[in-house]
């Protein structure tokens, strides 16, 4: 680390306004995006010119830039990049290392410093299985799935699945993962599932999404409006379609039950035709068919 950078982090960390700017960030990583100035304000009990000149004293840009780069995810992509992990802190803007730690550590599914170096020597396992929808790939952790990919063939998704961990090991283990084929063949049919062991890599927020996507039953569907209203962040619509947009795991995290307020819809990672088709599959599912018991 370059004395330069290490004079910045200290900087951060002991400046009495470090305080107001990480309390204002945690705010937007909270909301998945930008949060008004004067909000922001409030929480963190300063002035908003106060606020301003501290972002962009201490961080380089100011909080409306900063909540941006929640939303699109850019405080993930300076880890993988390969940044010193303090390094990223400062561009990211978390006033310190330990602020840094305790909004990201526990939502990663692994220490940030792990995540910027693509996960060395972690062993992932794979399977995959031809579906009504396509060729669906999971890959696996000892914690549980960490990656669920549709997609028209195999090769392309096992490189989504290496491009997001380049350095982890990355192992076909189709017996082990027997189970996993079988509940991701029933899912993309349409049919219940056993529950699967998770391994969720996101923001705290994209964590609260996920989550509530879990508890739509098959068959049925909301509005990206009413998934903001069940996680109590009513105005952050557009932060909850961008969390279902990173859902790392189609089937299992069902984004495709999430559909636009005039009845679209909307957006869906694997196209379209496969979000209509997976919603079709589970409306003709006799009701006792939707739960497992």
């Amino acid at each position: 680390m370059t004395s330069t950078t290490t004079r910045q982090a200290h900087t951060a960390a002991v400046d009495p306004r470090a305080d107001a700017v990480v309390v204002a960030a945690q705010a937007m990583v909270r909301a998945g995006g930008p949060v008004p100035n004067a909000e922001l304000a409030r929480l963190a009990a300063v002035s908003e010119r106060t606020l301003r000149r501290a972002f962009t004293e201490l961080i380089g840009v100011g909080p409306r830039a900063f909540g941006q780069a929640v939303r699109t995810g850019t405080a993930r992509d300076l880890l993988r990049s390969g940044s010193l992990v303090t390094d990223a802190l400062v561009a990211a803007g978390f006033g310190s290392v330990r602020a840094f730690y305790e909004t990201a550590a526990g939502t990663m599914g692994m220490p940030p410093s792990a995540y910027a170096a693509g996960a060395p020597g972690e062993r992932l396992g794979w399977t995959a299985v031809e579906t009504p929808v396509g060729t669906v790939l999971g890959a696996a952790s000892e914690r549980g799935l960490c990656a669920v990919r549709i997609g028209a063939a195999l090769g392309p998704l096992l490189d989504q699945v290496r491009a997001e961990f380049p350095r982890a090991e990355l192992v076909a283990d189709h017996d082990r993962l027997a189970d996993v084929a079988r509940a991701l063949a029933a899912l993309a049919a349409g049919h219940p599932a056993p529950e699967l062991p998770l391994d969720v890599r996101g923001t705290a927020f994209q964590a609260r999404v996920w989550q509530a996507l879990t508890r739509i039953p098959a068959g049925e569907t909301r509005t990206y409006s009413e998934v903001a209203q069940e996680i109590g962040e009513p105005t952050a619509v557009r932060a909850v379609a961008g969390a279902c947009a990173r859902n790392r795991l189609a089937l299992v995290v069902p984004c495709h039950r999430v559909v636009r307020t005039d009845g679209g819809l909307g957006g869906y990672r694997w196209g379209l035709a496969v979000k209509r088709e997976l919603l079709d599959a589970e409306h003709a599912l006799p009701d006792r068919a939707r739960v497992v018991g």
